[in-house]
């Protein structure tokens, strides 16, 4: 008899959707919970007080570095409640599951949009680079997902 590998593909095929499903689901929790600390004490005080005045500045921006800091309290509160954010874990972006660095970009392409300066999710990437000392193969893994995504060319 002949060996027909159609059954195990078709199981393997099985599995793998299963577990695609299972990141998925994940993902979508992920949208649910996202931020939901900015909407409670401390963090929702100090946006409250600061204004948009954030978003009117570049990202990376001496100016944007200013108010990172007049935001201080209310980020570190965030970034240990917010593991999408590199400040999240003690060794930054070694710490940060595929997850974590899927929602962080999917968070930059977000505030890219609100920031001065338009929708560059690049700007964001070049900067994660120094900033969180992401290596080539990270943002070329980031930079990929952006144009698989239709965000770049």
């Amino acid at each position: 008899m002949i060996y027909d590998s159609e059954v195990d593909t078709r199981l393997h095929i099985d599995r793998v959707r299963f577990l695609l499903s299972k990141c998925a689901i994940n993902l979508l929790e992920r949208g649910v919970k996202h931020d939901a600390s900015k909407l409670e004490p401390p963090e929702k005080a100090a946006f409250d007080l600061a204004g948009d005045r954030h978003l009117a500045v570049t990202y990376g921006s001496e100016e944007y570095l200013a108010s990172l800091a007049e935001l201080e309290t209310a980020l570190d509160h965030h970034y240990a409640h917010n593991a999408h954010h590199p400040q999240h874990y003690p060794n930054g972006i070694n710490g940060m599951s595929l997850f974590d660095l899927l929602e962080m970009l999917m968070d930059w392409k977000a505030t890219a949009e609100r920031h001065a300066g338009g929708t560059d999710v690049v700007r964001f990437l070049e900067i994660g680079r120094t900033r969180f000392g992401l290596s080539d193969q990270v943002v070329a893994i980031l930079t990929n997902t952006a144009k698989e995504l239709g965000w770049m060319p």
